[in-house]
């Protein structure tokens, strides 16, 4: 049988004292889930859009981005009553930048100002 071998079978990447990703470009999927659940976090649907958000930015502007500019993301796919900080923090309530990004494999933003 051939084929890549699987997650389990890579090495653990690097990651800071917190458990963040030093390089982004070593998350998957299945790290991402591993991460959630050591944060205690049941992902579903609405989770994963925001870290696929998340990565879908970083890939195009190599830059995390802010909160706010995901709340506008919201507001233009599900109108105002969906894009408020209280959804995100039922999401993540640790906060966007403390959860939302460490399982979207980025590296720890250098001011949790993400959250503001």
């Amino acid at each position: 049988m051939t084929g890549t071998p699987t997650d389990r079978n890579r090495p653990e990447p690097e990651v800071d004292e917190e458990g963040f990703l030093l390089d982004p470009g070593q998350w998957n999927q299945a790290r991402a889930a591993r991460i959630a659940a050591e944060l205690e976090i049941d992902m579903t649907e609405q989770h994963w859009e925001v870290v696929w958000f998340i990565r879908e930015h970083f890939e195009q502007r190599f830059a995390v981005p802010e909160l706010r500019t995901f709340l506008q993301f919201l507001r233009k796919k599900y109108g105002k009553e969906r894009a408020t900080r209280k959804y995100v923090y039922r999401l993540f309530p640790y906060g966007y930048g403390q959860q939302a990004c460490k399982i979207a494999g980025m590296r720890k933003p250098r001011k949790l100002m993400l959250d503001v």
